[in-house]
């Protein structure tokens, strides 16, 4: 379920690694979020950010897919889907 990352946790704040992230990417569904803010906290780049219900972004110009955010969600509103193509590089 976890692709397996060869970095040091917060290094993409020196340069973007979404790029070369893991075959798969977070999408927040953002239906069933309680701002629990679990998905935030367990993210090793600190790609995700938010402060309301379903306001929540991940920025994949720094995401790796580990995939944690989606595991650690109470509510299954994270999912994991296949990369998109580059250029987009913020959740909306």
């Amino acid at each position: 379920m976890f692709s397996i990352l060869a970095a040091k946790p917060k290094s993409s704040e020196r340069n973007k690694t979404g790029s070369w992230r893991s075959t798969k990417m977070p999408r927040l569904l953002k239906k069933e979020c309680i701002n629990c803010g679990l998905c935030a906290y367990i993210c090793p780049e600190g790609c995700i950010e938010g402060k309301d219900k379903n306001q929540y972004s991940v920025d994949l110009d720094y995401c790796k897919g580990c995939g944690l955010c989606a595991y650690i969600c109470p509510k299954n509103d994270v999912k994991m889907v296949e990369n998109q193509p580059q250029g987009e590089s913020k959740e909306k």
